[in-house]
């Protein structure tokens, strides 16, 4: 079980074709199942990119001593037959211990093919760390079993947004602006109550005669 679902998270990384291939997966390098399902699964999803990434190395060191002849050609022929080829099948020998000591853990040709092709170069400078558990608040149907998403680090990882400080100079100047416009427009607002104390004052001073 857990075999198939180590297979399955690494497969979610394939190359698809929508006209042939039916099971195209929704998000890539990630997986949804039961939390103690992904709490089993992800040591030995851990442990087989870490093989695969400490023979990185060795297939580096092999390239050098490849060809680029078409397999089974007499230029591939020639090179099969050559002092190269042997020192490169020395070079290739961890890689291929590598491939086969994870196939034995996980049993999949082509998520054995994907890990080393797509997902080791990925984390190549990363020590560790490489899939991460969140837990899902809705319930499993059925059961009730509490779910879980196992996935890959550095793929959807959320980008945090620093806020900008402001700039109070800035400020300071636009508001030395807004209060020019203000002072201007100051004698014209003292004008305007002066000419209505005299008005309410000449009509006090009415009043006060009339009554007289």
């Amino acid at each position: 079980m857990l075999k198939n679902l180590a297979s399955s998270i690494f497969l979610t990384e394939r190359q698809t074709d929508p006209d042939l291939d039916k099971g195209i997966p929704k998000v890539k390098g990630r997986v949804i199942t039961t939390l103690q399902k992904a709490k089993e699964v992800r040591s030995l999803v851990e442990k087989c990119i870490t093989i695969a990434r400490h023979s990185l190395r060795a297939q580096k060191a092999a390239e050098q001593f490849a060809t680029t002849a078409e397999r089974g050609s007499d230029k591939w022929r020639q090179w099969r037959s050559s002092e190269q080829w042997l020192q490169w099948n020395k070079a290739i020998a961890p890689t291929v211990a590598a491939r086969r000591r994870v196939l034995q853990m996980i049993g999949d040709k082509s998520a054995v093919r994907v890990l080393f092709e797509e997902i080791a170069p990925r984390f190549e400078e990363r020590d560790g760390g490489y899939t991460r558990i969140l837990r899902l608040a809705k319930p499993r149907l059925g059961d009730a079993g509490t779910r879980a998403i196992l996935e890959f680090v550095g793929e959807h990882d959320r980008v945090r947004q620093v806020s900008e400080r402001p700039a109070f100079e800035d400020l300071g100047d636009e508001e030395g602006d807004s209060k020019a416009p203000e002072s201007a427009t100051q004698p014209a607002n003292d004008e305007t109550d002066r000419q209505a104390a005299e008005a309410e004052s000449s009509g006090s001073e009415e009043k006060a005669s009339e009554t007289a």
